[in-house]
């Protein structure tokens, strides 16, 4: 019959080292997403992020005497990135292809891997005249992409997303809604997917000659950076004077009589 291990001091303190090392890398985790939401700061349509942290469990032997029952230690880890949905203020730019979405609701847009959604209409006009996203791609309607003749003047865009121009309607932005955000996917170019279907926006409503801003806050940003760099120095010292404690501590055993 095997005697059960239990843990010893050089175990506790390298659980210790260990349960560290994860706060730091969930705490570099954290300082990526704060610097990413910074670096989007002008990006029209962008959403701040927020990491989640949780606490992982690891079995472990008992650090006392035989016959303790065993203990979990703590860990840290991140587990998901949480949107801020909250829409950012609307931004006059006069370019009568431009529009912000006037409330809820996602534009939909064809890309090379299929639909996906946006809030930023920084929008043009393609050479062969296809109304494109600021990344390149075509916004869509209920009937596909809109084409815009290179002849054609005094484009508008209605409060629903009627597009018309001086040849006539030429269709309406598709707006859609999601009954849960969180299950959008960020993709880059302020792109979005998401495996849940998306149904019709209820209340459409587009401001044309505007641009919804990022929602990004820069002095909420950067208290969160100051307080990250804080918590990773402290666990950098608490990390440092375990380690310095171990080696103390295996010296004074070496100095040790036999």
């Amino acid at each position: 019959m095997n005697t059960p291990r239990h843990g010893t001091w050089q175990d506790n303190m390298d659980n210790a080292v260990l349960i560290g090392l994860s706060q730091q890398m969930a705490l570099r985790n954290q300082m990526t997403v704060i610097a990413n939401n910074l670096a989007n700061v002008n990006t029209a349509g962008f959403k701040s992020g927020r990491l989640l942290f949780e606490e992982y469990l690891m079995p472990a032997s008992a650090d006392n005497l035989p016959g303790t029952a065993d203990t979990k230690l703590s860990y840290v880890q991140d587990g998901a990135i949480l949107r801020d949905f909250v829409a950012g203020r609307m931004q006059r730019t006069d370019n009568p292809l431009d529009v912000a979405v006037g409330g809820k609701g996602w534009m939909v847009v064809q890309t090379d891997a299929g639909e996906r959604f946006t809030r930023n209409g920084n929008l043009s006009l393609r050479n062969d005249g296809t109304l494109i996203t600021s990344a390149g791609h075509p916004v869509l309607t209920d009937g596909g992409p809109i084409l815009i003749g290179q002849d054609e003047t005094d484009i508008t865009i209605a409060d629903d997303g009627t597009v018309s121009t001086s040849a006539g309607v030429k269709g309406r932005l598709r707006l859609v809604e999601f009954e849960n955000e969180q299950s959008l996917q960020k993709e880059g170019d302020s792109l979005y997917s998401s495996s849940d279907q998306p149904k019709p926006a209820e209340r459409p409503r587009f401001v044309q000659g505007m641009v919804e801003g990022s929602n990004v806050q820069p002095v909420v940003e950067m208290t969160h950076m100051i307080e990250v760099q804080r918590a990773y120095t402290r666990t950098a010292s608490i990390i440092q004077r375990q380690d310095e404690l171990m080696s103390n501590t295996i010296n004074k055993l070496g100095q040790a009589p036999s």
